[in-house]
């Protein structure tokens, strides 16, 4: 079995402790990334929406770079929405400027009732450079 390493972004966010996880696990060639979410470096959710999932890609990037990926190296992406029919293109403005041409990774996106405070969260799977 492949070595896993854990992946901290700097600086590290107060959920990681908070929550008890580690924000990416490299294991081989590969980078799984937690959910991000729009949190402030203290923990709490950035309140306006647009600015959350902002933040949530800002997290996403800082942990990505961290394992030294960027987001081309991205494979697989799954999202959490809160409110996915109120938020869709909110969500969909900001993934244009995020993947702004193809190839763009396989995405899925899912409804959910709770996300301890957010409304949007972003986990991915990475294929780290070599």
């Amino acid at each position: 079995m492949a070595k896993r390493d854990a992946i901290f972004p700097n600086p590290k966010n107060a959920l990681n402790d908070l929550h008890q996880y580690s924000p990416a696990i490299r294991s081989g060639d590969l980078l799984f990334v937690s959910g991000q979410v729009g949190a402030r470096g203290d923990g709490s959710p950035e309140p306006d929406f647009e600015a959350q999932v902002r933040l949530a890609f800002a997290n996403l990037k800082a942990t990505l770079a961290a394992a030294g990926c960027g987001l081309n190296d991205i494979v697989d992406v799954t999202s959490f929405h809160t409110d996915p029919e109120s938020q869709f293109d909110t969500v969909m403005a900001v993934k244009s400027e995020v993947f702004p041409q193809a190839p763009y990774p396989n995405w899925t996106a899912l409804g959910v009732t709770w996300l301890a405070g957010f409304d949007f969260e972003i986990k991915v799977i990475a294929r780290i450079p070599r």
